[in-house]
């Protein structure tokens, strides 16, 4: 058999990342009790160098995506009210399908009522930073610094200068010919430079498995199961049934070919739990697998890792009524819909980041008068979510591209419909700097 035949594809690589490092993370945790902790601890040590170095080198990524992609796909977006089109479309689908989550998930949780019989009593001292204000999260939306913006990791103030950038640049017309081909440029290098990091992925996931299982406590879900199983259950609903829905009710996609294609992003997703650490990732799978033009790509992907979580808000609704029901603080309907709100708006200040829900879910519990310390009780099992629901995350990302495109008439069904579609675009030849001419 031939080199090339044993030729191991990206996904693959990253499933023997993902086993291999959490069987790592396993058997190093076990000797960490025994005679070998020294030999273990020296390892977890290298472990965690791994996992820290691709993870910066994600969040490397996350800046010049987002700002080349956005202001390349504000220029070819060259019509302004087409532009706003696309904005007022993406805008009102990520709304629409955050309500339906976290709308599912308390319906769920007020069926099912996982904290029923706790009887728990706020006796911890237990804080969590304090959240912004939605207020102040909105009237900082544009930058006063948009390098200090880029500086501090701000998404959305990256994204409207991003946007405002690339209308003037359309707006100059020919005397900003030169710009537009450094963007088209820029772009190119852009994809190129994902295209290596990627390469690393297997290696950064075996890092970063083998971290998830070194300090989860498996054995605390049985305490929370139902919670676990109730939040599982609905996330998984929102991706497959209501995603589903969606793309069969407005794009001529095939629901189960889709998710077919996500395969390699929703691994990527789960081992990172970072949407934003994800966009170079879901870009690729976008344009590449699903054949969404990269002008509508590049405008609702980095939006939608920022503005996009429906996970996070399925996690606030379920963990609210869990949390009433453990401490016997009953909700009224008027409650309800004030958390439906609050989660909403709450999803959508939700930086693309690991367990920055938590964070965001205190300032929920705090309007509807119930005690944040509560929120140590979903900690011990937050983490295995938190994976979860960044793929849904970007599962809705990549609906939302497709909806959008096919309503532009700018998906190429033809590349959709191919199952290898995109599976060849990560082969690099590390031994050639150019390509042919």
């Amino acid at each position: 058999m031939s080199k090339k035949n044993l030729k191991l594809s990206l996904t693959t690589k990253i499933m023997l990342g993902i086993f291999l490092g959490g069987f790592t993370g396993l058997v190093l945790k076990y000797f960490l009790n025994g005679p070998d902790a020294s030999l273990a601890n020296n390892l977890f040590i290298v472990v965690n160098i791994g996992s820290n170095l691709f993870m910066n080198a994600l969040q490397m990524l996350v800046i010049p995506v987002v700002f080349v992609s956005i202001v390349h796909g504000t220029l070819s977006l060259t019509d302004v009210i087409v532009l706003g089109r696309v904005a007022a479309k993406t805008l009102g689908i990520y709304l629409i399908t955050t309500v339906i989550a976290v709308t599912i998930g308390i319906v769920v949780a007020v069926i099912i009522g996982p904290g029923r019989g706790a009887n728990l009593e706020s006796v911890s001292l237990y804080k969590l930073p304090e959240s912004k204000p939605i207020t102040e999260i909105i009237s900082s939306i544009i930058p006063t610094n948009p390098i200090a913006a880029m500086a501090n990791g701000d998404s959305i103030q990256i994204i409207i200068f991003a946007i405002f950038l690339g209308i003037a640049i359309g707006l100059a017309g020919k005397k900003a010919k030169a710009v537009v081909n450094l963007f088209e440029s820029l772009n190119a290098i852009v994809a190129k430079l994902v295209d290596c990091i990627m390469l690393l992925a297997p290696y950064g996931i075996f890092c970063l498995m083998a971290n998830i299982f070194k300090t989860i406590q498996i054995s605390a879900i049985s305490n929370l199961l139902v919670y676990f199983l109730v939040v599982l259950g609905v996330l998984i609903f929102q991706m497959l049934i209501t995603y589903g829905i969606l793309l069969k009710l407005f794009t001529k996609v095939t629901p189960v070919l889709f998710f077919k294609k996500m395969k390699e992003m929703l691994i990527f997703s789960f081992t990172t739990s970072s949407s934003n650490a994800t966009i170079p990732v879901t870009m690729d799978t976008v344009t590449n697998r699903c054949g969404v033009s990269k002008k509508i790509a590049a405008f609702t992907i980095p939006l939608g890792s920022t503005i996009n979580m429906d996970g996070t808000a399925i996690m606030q609704g379920i963990a609210t009524v869990f949390i009433s029901q453990a401490y016997n603080i009953p909700l009224t309907i008027h409650d309800y819909l004030l958390v439906v709100s609050l989660a909403t708006v709450a999803s959508i200040g939700t930086a693309g980041i690991p367990s920055v829900g938590i964070v965001m879910l205190a300032m929920v519990l705090q309007k509807v008068g119930l005690p944040v310390e509560g929120i140590a009780l979903i900690l011990s099992v937050d983490r295995l979510l938190d994976m979860v629901r960044t793929s849904v995350n970007v599962t809705g990302d990549c609906m939302t591209a497709c909806v959008v495109a096919h309503s532009e008439g700018e998906i190429d069904y033809q590349i959709f419909n191919d199952p290898k579609a995109g599976e060849s675009a990560k082969d690099i030849d590390l031994h050639r700097m150019h390509d042919k001419q």
